[in-house]
């Protein structure tokens, strides 16, 4: 079972329909939409500041998102993939974008819809992504655009097999 931990008077909430692998940690002030996954060794450290999450969302594999005290937040939007390993700090990340593998998106970065964050990459603080394109590198920059409609098709194809995933362990 997931450890969901209260903290300076701030309860996660879960949305429905949302799975929380059995080692996930969610802390203080989080709110989770529903549809969404909390993958194993996952930590969303709500101490400090508030992190709060769309629908449909999947956040993978020994990810880690944390805030700067009193000074950023996390904003994720609707049907974003966030990759295994991916560390998120105080950054905002709209609908159906998707983080790649152990990427870093630091403090008050904004990441725009249908954006792809390559694998490995380093979004510094203030970065501004914009929707639809592809950032790559240390640190991210652009790579080139993609169709809106093409990014959108594959992200949520993605966020929607990670609920499919999710469904083989309610039982488990």
């Amino acid at each position: 079972m997931a450890l969901i931990k209260s903290v300076r008077g701030f309860t996660p909430v879960i949305g429905e329909d949302t799975y929380l692998a059995d080692n996930a940690v969610i802390i203080g002030d989080v709110v989770i939409g529903s549809g969404c996954s909390i993958w194993f060794g996952t930590v969303l450290r709500g101490d400090v500041n508030s992190i709060r999450i769309g629908d449909g969302v999947n956040i993978q594999d020994g990810s880690v998102l944390h805030t700067l005290y009193e000074k950023s937040v996390i904003e994720i939007g609707n049907d974003v993939s966030i990759g295994h390993n991916v560390t998120i700090h105080g950054a905002k990340i709209c609908d159906s974008a998707l983080i790649g593998m152990g990427a870093v998106v630091l403090d008050h970065a904004v990441v725009g819809e249908g954006a792809i964050i390559a694998a490995g990459s380093v979004v510094l603080s203030h970065a501004q992504v914009e929707p639809g394109s592809i950032y790559a590198g240390v640190p991210a920059k652009f790579v080139k655009k993609v169709e809106p409609g093409q990014a959108r098709e594959v992200n949520q194809k993605i966020a929607r097999n990670y609920h499919l995933y999710a469904s083989w362990y309610e039982n488990s």
